[in-house]
């Protein structure tokens, strides 16, 4: 497909060098090097174009990059079927940490009992970003106006050996905390998390600024 030549012809030798390092996941020789402000332009261009749903069909991918332009073009997907189904066929494919954060469409707002059910699927899955996926997706919007108490419950209730899954946990009860501090802290009082997620909640609670002094004075007492 004429995609990938696309890409390379976009290409920064010195940030595909620069994204290596922060996805040792993946093997160097994988990244072409695209800026993502750059990638998501082209990915505007791109959803016009008729070899996409083919490049959409074609599984698993070559390059990180194409990875993440998949990511980037299932963020831009309007109808909130048509999202779901793309996620279902790409997520078993994703392999680091990268796309599977860049991915947030913006369409799953709209019909949040059907994505709270998906949500429960997925962090039960045996795959890694799948779950971190989930994980995410329950940070991102249902920590606010459709926040319950028993939400709290699907990530804590996680065990996993992957640093991945375990640190997408500790960012999301690390945004309880500052946004749901009342029922939150109650998942740390009494241990629920193991203990290396537990501490790395604790951390980067106090790492934010989001979280007061006197709560974070409070965390500290808490660590294993």
């Amino acid at each position: 497909m004429k995609v990938t030549e696309e890409l390379f012809n976009l290409r920064d030798s010195e940030y595909a060098a620069f994204q290596a390092k922060l996805t040792p996941t993946i093997a160097p020789e994988k990244f072409i090097g695209v800026r993502l402000p750059i990638l998501r332009k082209f990915a505007k261009e791109y959803a016009k174009d008729p070899e996409c749903s083919q490049f959409m069909s074609t599984l698993p991918h070559d390059y990180y990059d194409e990875n993440l332009l998949h990511s980037v073009l299932i963020t831009y997907i309007k109808d909130y079927d048509t999202c779901m189904q793309e996620l279902e066929k790409f997520l078993p494919y994703i392999d680091n940490w990268a796309v599977c954060d860049t991915m947030s469409p913006k369409v799953l707002r709209k019909n949040k009992e059907a994505l709270l059910l998906k949500i429960k699927e997925w962090v039960k899955s045996d795959k890694t970003y799948t779950i971190r996926f989930g994980v995410d997706m329950l940070m991102s919007f249902y920590l606010d106006d459709d926040f319950k108490p028993e939400y709290l419950e699907i990530p804590a209730s996680i065990r996993s050996d992957e640093y991945y899954v375990n640190m997408m946990t500790a960012w999301y009860f690390a945004t309880a905390l500052a946004k749901q501090w009342d029922e939150a802290v109650k998942y740390i009082e009494n241990r629920r998390l193991d203990r290396w997620t537990h501490n790395k909640a604790i951390q980067k609670s106090i790492e934010s600024f989001r979280v007061t002094q006197e709560h974070k004075d409070y965390l500290r007492s808490l660590k294993y």
